[in-house]
């Protein structure tokens, strides 16, 4: 979902979003959740994984919104977490009322372990998003009013006695109050708050940088924004990824740098010296609508972006990834489109060697090859949205999270709760 940039109500309005407010200020989708099926783990078998359609992936378990604690509202963003003392995999699934956990100990039986609610004072709003350094989980909502960053110690979770329990927030970091999203590199101990607005600092709604080292003591670190991205005229950053630069571009390896997705441009900066961050470039592309999140293959030579609103202005023949040539860091260039097998509104992807695990809303989760970087293809897919049209519009698969080392996949549906899923076996 995307938040609504400043003096654009009427813009976005245009496409017909999906989503509505009721009186109490909670978003819903218009539809009721759907009535669980079986979800016991199913192969995908002749186009099918139960219910679902799919093609090389199968339904390891399902998860309602209610069995995650959300009686009212809509699921948004996901995350994960292995705790390494004990092996197990816990996914940190965002909703309208605070973030849940499911540990994945048996993936076919995750166990709702409970759930850390949305500040005191703030707002219930649509966006819920997570990151994780050295244990500790930190939150942030969209449109919340006085909400925070709130800093969770995750080996809390060893001791659930009689799930699902109601946690506390070990910390909360009150130098922004709403923020869109929030961008770790684990390398460095720095953290992003994307799209904040309110509090001490926002940044212009671009980079607040927050020293987050010591996580129980989040420090600010101070600001970039690159005013000729954005539609705002702020800089405003919608989405980022930060890395220790290894890639080609001899000139800035080992360095700090964020590739910001600005709504209007590619931002890429140089955030080594926070207290003064370099721009090193702005780059637009054909057919621009709304820039809205990128990831970088491992080499960090490409980098893989969604347009949010392309599909549904009838821009494009489909589903569009555009693919930017990152080796010269100064000169990104987009190289290719890959366009997908529908026309879904695409949202949140990530890359995990030489595949792509796309959200693409109506469509469900889309999993593509990369092996040749500026030709993807589509190699697998599990729809976890079979009753949509896999036509343009806001409501369905929100994202999804492909790093556990097991190899399961969670992926978010905005109106059904979240989904385990993993490859099928490749002869």
């Amino acid at each position: 979902m995307t938040r609504k940039p400043v003096g654009a109500s009427a813009w976005i309005a245009a496409i017909g979003i999906l989503l509505a407010c009721d009186s109490d200020g909670i978003v819903r989708t218009g539809v009721d959740p759907p009535v669980k099926p079986d979800t016991r783990a199913r192969s995908c078998t002749e186009g099918k994984a139960g219910l679902y359609p799919c093609s090389g992936i199968d339904l390891v378990s399902y998860l309602t919104s209610e069995e995650i604690g959300l009686t009212q509202g809509i699921v948004s963003d996901m995350w994960g977490w292995t705790d390494r003392l004990t092996g197990t995999e816990w996914a940190l699934v965002g909703h309208q009322q605070g973030t849940a956990f499911v540990s994945l100990r048996d993936p076919e039986r995750p166990l709702y372990a409970g759930i850390l609610p949305l500040t005191d004072g703030a707002r219930a709003a649509a966006w819920r998003d997570i990151k994780v350094y050295r244990n500790h989980a930190f939150i942030v909502s969209d449109g919340a009013g006085e909400h925070g960053v709130q800093v969770f110690d995750l080996t809390r979770l060893r001791r659930v006695a009689d799930p699902p329990e109601t946690f506390e927030a070990t910390t909360l970091y009150d130098g922004i109050h709403s923020a869109h999203n929030i961008v770790i590199n684990e390398e460095t101990g720095f953290a992003y708050a994307v799209g904040a607005s309110g509090g001490g600092n926002s940044c212009g709604g671009a980079l607040h940088m927050i020293d987050i080292r010591n996580p129980v003591s989040p420090a600010f670190a101070g600001c970039f924004a690159d005013l000729s991205t954005g539609r705002a005229a702020t800089g405003y950053t919608h989405d980022a990824m930060c890395v220790v630069y290894r890639g080609p571009d001899i000139e800035h390896r080992g360095r700090e740098i964020c590739f910001g997705s600005n709504e209007t441009a590619l931002s890429i900066v140089d955030v080594s010296d926070k207290s003064a961050p370099a721009a090193l470039a702005a780059a637009s592309y054909p057919s621009s609508a709304y820039a809205h999140q990128g990831w970088l293959d491992e080499a960090h030579e490409y980098l893989y972006m969604n347009d949010e609103f392309d599909e549904a202005f009838g821009m494009v023949s489909g589903t569009r990834t555009i693919v930017w040539d990152v080796s010269d860091l100064d000169d990104p260039i987009p190289v290719a489109d890959f366009i997908g097998n529908t026309q879904a509104t695409d949202h949140n992807l990530y890359v995990a060697g030489d595949l792509m695990y796309q959200s693409n809303y109506h469509a469900g989760l889309r999993v593509v090859s990369i092996a040749a970087r500026e030709n993807p293809v589509e190699i697998a897919f599990f729809d976890h949205e079979p009753d949509d049209s896999n036509e343009a519009g806001l409501d369905g698969g929100w994202s999804n999270y492909p790093f556990f080392g097991s190899g399961v996949i969670g992926a978010t549906s905005i109106s059904g709760g979240v989904f385990f899923v993993r490859l099928s076996r490749r002869n």
